[in-house]
């Protein structure tokens, strides 16, 4: 009797976070499954068993994915042989485009239901990644508002969409929010540098250079989010400036305290929205993949989660040599003393809550009774 399997393939952090959102309630539908693949610590601690740690896969920028194609050729090669010699009928792709989306072909030509969470972003940039999708994934979900219809009209027939990962991980926080309008004396500022090591390396001395002008003008107390992945030694110059120090697991505590906030652009700006803090959004990449992108990605819209979800600038957003003391301060300044402005802005963000709702269902449910129905059985609902 073939045991029954899922597939599961998170293959950075970010995705990690999104499989933790839904996997310990799938595995209460289906607890006689068992779950291998690729993720992190914390999802090995949920019962993942690991072909690969997440850490394996990392990787940033086109140079650097180049010098892993053997590594990710030879570890594809090993899942496909694992989900053949298991009999495993289900694979849950979470993100990770460039891998999954060659993997999701590879599976369904071998029988495997494929359920792909998290759309990538094909109206981006490689658009033709849509016929990919269409023709090898069960069910997209996606996170985005207008994502569903997009999909949808270019052929992806099963397509859902959900709660984002942000909103069901601080859902019973959100709810409860009140955050005060008027900006506090001293203002307080919140430093997101990233959680990459060149991110830091690029971006915290110019958040900290931007804290020594606008220190000129006002009070000001720093707070900071120190990731666990950075080496300590790259915040060290900087402990003078900042009163305050959060780690990841601390970010929200450090959000309803936050006036204002200079982030790195990713997830962590769809977060500033949903806890209404204002925040100017910077870039910095290496020429090499700054060149790259501006020859194969025809993509000019916004960077940020923040102003994608709410489908205009709410958050503005710094690339490459914008990102300056003097073009940071200047927001800052605007938004200090223009108050009609700041109010207007507050109200925006407000609305980033509702934006980020899904339809109604229950994500890990319809993930068992796939994973269920592909062994002829009916997932168990009793838990």
């Amino acid at each position: 009797m073939v045991k029954k399997s899922c597939l599961v393939i998170a293959g950075e952090k970010s995705g990690e976070e999104h499989a933790i959102s839904f996997f310990s309630e799938l595995k209460s539908f289906t607890p006689d499954t068992e779950f291998f693949g690729v993720g992190g610590d914390d999802l090995k601690k949920e019962g993942l068993e690991l072909l690969y740690h997440v850490n394996d896969f990392s990787s940033w920028g086109y140079s650097e994915v180049i010098t892993k194609i053997p590594f990710y050729i030879k570890a594809m090669n090993h899942i496909v042989a694992e989900v053949q010699r298991r009999g495993c009928k289900t694979a849950i792709l979470v993100d990770y485009q460039s891998f999954n989306l060659k993997l999701a072909g590879k599976l369904k030509a071998i029988g495997v239901e494929v359920l792909y969470y998290v759309a990538p972003q094909a109206w981006a940039w490689k658009e033709y990644r849509v016929k990919k999708l269409a023709a090898s994934v069960n069910t997209l979900f996606t996170i985005i508002p207008f994502e569903k219809k997009w999909f949808h009209d270019r052929g992806v027939k099963n397509v859902i969409s959900i709660d984002h990962p942000l909103w069901t991980t601080y859902k019973n926080d959100l709810e409860s929010l009140n955050k005060p309008v008027e900006i506090q004396s001293p203002l307080q500022l919140l430093l997101l540098p990233g959680s990459r090591k060149f991110e830091v390396e690029k971006l915290l001395p110019i958040f900290i250079e931007s804290v020594v002008e606008l220190r000129k003008m006002m009070p000001v107390e720093v707070s900071i989010v120190k990731s666990n992945s950075v080496p300590d030694a790259l915040y060290a110059p900087y402990d003078s400036f900042i009163k305050y120090e959060y780690t990841n697991e601390n970010l929200t505590t450090a959000l309803k305290k936050a006036d204002f906030a200079l982030a790195a652009s990713g997830t962590v700006t769809l977060t500033c929205g949903l806890y209404e803090v204002p925040t100017v959004v910077c870039y910095k990449t290496s020429l090499l993949n700054q060149f790259i992108y501006e020859v194969l990605v025809s993509y000019r819209w916004f960077i940020s989660l923040a102003n994608i979800v709410q489908n205009r600038s709410v958050f503005p957003e710094l690339l490459q040599d914008q990102v300056s003391a003097h073009n940071i301060v200047s927001y800052l300044r605007f938004w200090y003393y223009n108050k009609p402005d700041y109010l207007e802005l507050k109200k925006k963000l407000k609305e980033t809550k509702t934006l980020v709702r899904g339809e109604a269902l229950s994500i890990p449910k319809y993930m068992a009774d796939v994973i269920e129905k592909s062994y002829g059985k009916k997932a168990d609902t009793s838990t």
